[in-house]
């Protein structure tokens, strides 16, 4: 969830392991678009850290080892069940996988083929407590492929998703299990159960039904081959967007042209560069969005340009770059065809059923109904940039590379900001702890305490002890927030260990983000966007840290898209917070509390741009409905004609406003699990203004608003509808209003 410049700039995108529907049967997530120095490298040394992206490969003797003492094959002995970093290596791997998988089928089969009449307690449940191996395994192995991959650990994903797949649905089409799973199903009002097994029950058929139980055998021959294939496509994809942001990094020889750069960032540029073997040159890193951060500072306009060119064209093979054309033709005929097997409409219409916008048609017109103001919006923004670039002697168009550097100006002359001096204020460590954690602490009573006994797999990485008010352990929080070449690229987050009262686990979540890393001796500072981002992580951590239910597959973050954003977007108002803000906001040498000027001016800015912001993102959300409301076979080889189309035809065909992600590495959509659900970051933000501005008007910044947020939202994951969830929390319907006034649009 890599941040916007102001509201919804959250990229929860789930990795390609996580993206197979194995997740649905282990409990994985699917949550899912920036200290000082001697915090930084933490003081205290960390010498449980491993490298798994340097272990050797092992030899024929080594692998016997890794089989005998796999460190999957066993619970681990850290709190928590924290994985032990100093013993898992990327030899263990494969051999747990393999084991992971047999043994759930094997335990799969054993409740399928059973004599005993079905219940409760010998059918569902009993798939509840399945594959703790490849739960354990799949866990770290995902979050390493996102976090901290390896061309083994690559190679291994290649390897193992179509074998995922087919694990997966050799489960879900095994006829006699859905049998036992259709026999509750028809009898579920006499079977006594309470409302978590009744959602439970719902769940886990609608799972089976959506996989294709129902079907006849030459039709789940083909979604197993449609299923399989898609997995290596969307592997394939991930695994293309790594290697395309190194590709497509912009080096630039001469310090000359980075101009209107600070010191701190040119020095990041040189460590860049030096690391890519080009000491004495500078190189510029792409992110994940089409937009780049650099471009606000950048006063070359070549540069600028070439910038923006190697973000907005990668992943369409120029120049003998990396192709992704051909994935997103085959990976959007291959959802349409299943969704029409399986009896739907299009793709969307399938991976919108279970959501709280339930169908396509609700989706598109909530996105569309905003454009028209949100366009005209636009065009004052687009006219007072124009007027700056003249101004400049610069009577061009305005172009997309233009765009972020004149919206800069114009944003300091409006409210007199200056980025540099804004990021003396926000030193990271400050964020994190009299930041994120204070606001955690006032809402819930929760502190967080940093530990260094818990192996880690970075050295980057830092572990905290979440502890409840009354002094209770509630989990473990690991911090993984700056950039390299081993991460993808945004911000998310995930879970080593989900919580579950069946299985008698807390929970140990992990955020991650991509904060460019400062050079050495240098402080972290870091950007108000990225501050906001550490607020929304957090949202999304304690969703999987409160969570109290007994299931796995209700736990946590196991909720639909357009609901699971909903906490995140929640708790990152509070970075603006006034009395947030002025205990975390301070000067990193002297001290001193941000100016109260300064505050106001912060928070005034807040819904600058936000024409360009909201469009970007709506460009986007609509382009992905597009893609996936196609028709089989009908997904076009040429994807920059059905792009260019697709937004014309929705109205948002802007030059200077591309949209946020571009077909080619839509991240979300392809590999990631937010195919025809990227609208869900509004549809969330919806809820998330409107019920702060009732937090705020009601209870506001207290123990009460928090714990009720808690217990109606936080602990119940997917135990209850989230509508449901929702009025609880509040007592009514949620209300636009809240979004419009947050955007400045109204």
């Amino acid at each position: 969830m890599r941040t916007w410049k102001n509201n919804i700039r959250r990229d929860c995108v789930v990795g390609a392991m996580l993206a197979s529907s194995i997740q649905l049967l282990t409990g994985a997530d699917v949550t899912a678009d920036e200290p000082n120095a001697c915090s930084l490298a933490h003081t205290k040394s960390r010498s449980q850290h491993v490298s798994l992206v340097s272990a050797p490969h092992t030899e024929p003797s080594t692998t016997r080892t890794a089989v005998d003492d796999n460190p999957f094959f066993q619970p681990s002995t850290l709190p928590f069940g924290a994985p032990d970093f100093t013993k898992i290596t990327e030899a263990h791997f494969r051999p747990a996988f393999d084991k992971g998988m047999a043994d759930q089928m094997a335990e799969i089969l054993a409740i399928a083929e059973s004599t005993d009449a079905p219940t409760f307690v010998n059918t569902i449940e009993a798939m509840e407590r399945s594959g703790e191996i490849l739960n354990r395994v799949q866990r770290v192995f995902s979050n390493l492929s996102s976090a901290h991959t390896s061309p083994e650990i690559q190679k291994i994903q290649v390897e193992l998703s179509p074998k995922l797949a087919a694990h997966s649905d050799n489960i879900l089409l095994n006829a006699r299990l859905f049998a036992r799973v259709k026999a509750l199903w028809d009898k579920r009002d006499k079977l006594g159960l309470d409302s978590e097994q009744q959602r439970l029950l719902k769940e886990t058929y609608e799972r089976f039904v959506r996989a294709g139980a129902r079907l006849n055998a030459e039709q789940q021959a083909r979604i197993r081959a449609i299923n399989e294939r898609s997995s290596t496509l969307s592997t394939e994809f991930q695994n293309n967007l790594l290697a395309i942001t190194k590709e497509r990094s912009v080096l630039v020889e001469d310090i000359a042209q980075l101009q209107g750069l600070s010191a701190e960032q040119i020095a990041s540029a040189a460590q860049q560069a030096k690391a890519r073997g080009a000491d004495g040159k500078y190189l510029l890193t792409i992110t994940n969005t089409t937009r780049q951060p650099v471009l606000a500072s950048l006063q070359n306009r070549e540069l600028r340009q070439r910038v923006w060119e190697a973000s907005a064209y990668r992943g369409l093979g120029r120049d003998g770059g990396l192709d992704n054309r051909a994935i997103v033709t085959e990976l959007a005929n291959l959802r349409a065809e299943k969704a029409k097997i399986l009896g739907y409409a299009n793709h969307a219409a399938y991976a919108l059923e279970q959501s709280m916008a339930k169908d396509p048609t609700a989706a598109t017109k909530m996105l569309t109904d905003m454009v028209p103001a949100v366009v005209e919006k636009v065009q004052e923004e687009t006219a007072a940039i124009a007027e700056l670039m003249q101004a400049d002697g610069i009577n061009d168009d305005v172009q997309p590379w233009d765009w972020e550097y004149y919206a800069e100006k114009v944003r300091q002359k409006k409210y007199e900001l200056d980025d540099a001096e804004v990021r003396q204020y926000f030193l990271l460590d400050n964020v994190l702890k009299n930041g994120v954690f204070h606001t955690m602490n006032r809402l819930f009573g929760v502190e967080f305490k940093e530990r260094f006994d818990i192996p880690v797999y970075h050295e980057d990485v830092r572990v905290f002890d979440v502890i409840d008010a009354d002094g209770t352990p509630i989990g473990l929080f690991y911090a993984d927030y700056f950039e390299r070449e081993t991460k993808r690229g945004g911000a998310w987050m995930s879970s080593f260990v989900n919580q579950s009262g069946l299985l008698g686990q807390k929970p140990v979540i992990v955020n991650v983000m991509n904060i460019p890393k400062p050079a050495a001796g240098d402080p972290a500072l870091i950007s108000f966007d990225h501050a906001s981002t550490m607020f929304h992580e957090m949202g999304h951590a304690v969703h999987g840290l409160f969570s109290d239910v007994k299931y796995p597959s209700l736990a946590g973050t196991s909720v639909p898209r357009d609901f699971v954003e909903f906490p995140s977007t929640f708790q990152e108002d509070f970075a603006i917070h006034p009395e947030v803000l002025k205990n975390y906001a301070k000067h990193h040498q002297t001290g001193a509390v941000l100016p109260p000027e300064l505050l106001e001016r912060i928070i005034a800015a807040k819904t600058f741009n936000q024409g360009y912001d909201t469009l970007e993102y709506l460009s986007s959300a609509l382009l992905d409905l597009e893609w996936h409301s196609l028709s089989p076979n009908q997904a076009p080889q040429d994807i920059e004609q059905f792009e260019a189309e697709a937004l014309a035809r929705r109205g948002v065909l802007l030059n200077a406003v591309p949209p946020r992600y571009k077909t080619a590495f839509f991240a979300h959509v392809w590999p990631g699990g937010y195919s025809a659900s990227y609208y869900a970051y509004m549809w969330s933000e919806v809820l998330a203004a409107d019920s702060f501005a009732w937090v705020r008007d009601n209870p506001g910044l207290s123990r009460e608003a928090g714990d009720r947020f808690r217990a109606t939202v936080l602990s119940r994951g997917g135990s209850v509808e989230p509508m449901d969830q929702y009025r609880n929390f509040i007592g009514r319907e949620p209300q636009v209003d809240g979004l419009l006034i947050r955007r400045g649009l109204k």
